[in-house]
């Protein structure tokens, strides 16, 4: 079982970048691949990126393509997402999620409990 926590979320500016932060507690965490997902009031929860296990293979959304860029350090047990060039349209709780096995877009079974990030134009 892991326990994850995000962190990095705020006001920005369009155009502005923030780093989320997605801390894990556990000893195997270099056994779970993670996504991130966001969810923006009155809509549907979606993925944005995943990476897998050793951080070898990434994946994006397609909104995220070429902005968003996700990273991990298994030494500190830590996922990041940085974000760059955010538009209004990026406004949403943003969600770290782990799941025992291959990276993938759905089917995480671990959540942690999401950090607000606002862009205002």
């Amino acid at each position: 079982q892991v326990h994850l926590v995000e962190s990095g979320g705020g006001l920005v500016q369009a155009g502005g970048s923030l780093r989320l932060s997605c801390v894990a507690s556990g000893r195997t965490f270099s056994a779970y691949s993670v996504g991130w997902f966001r969810q923006a009031p009155g809509k549907e929860r979606e993925f944005v990126s995943t990476i897998s296990r050793e951080g070898e293979n990434t994946f994006y959304a397609y909104f995220a393509e070429g902005r968003f860029t996700v990273s991990r350090d298994n030494a500190k047990n830590t996922v990041y997402l940085q974000m760059n060039a955010l538009k209004p349209e990026d406004t949403a709780v943003y969600y770290c999620a782990a799941r025992i096995g291959p990276s993938g877009t759905r089917n995480y079974d671990y959540w942690g409990q999401g950090t607000q990030v606002t862009v205002t134009s």
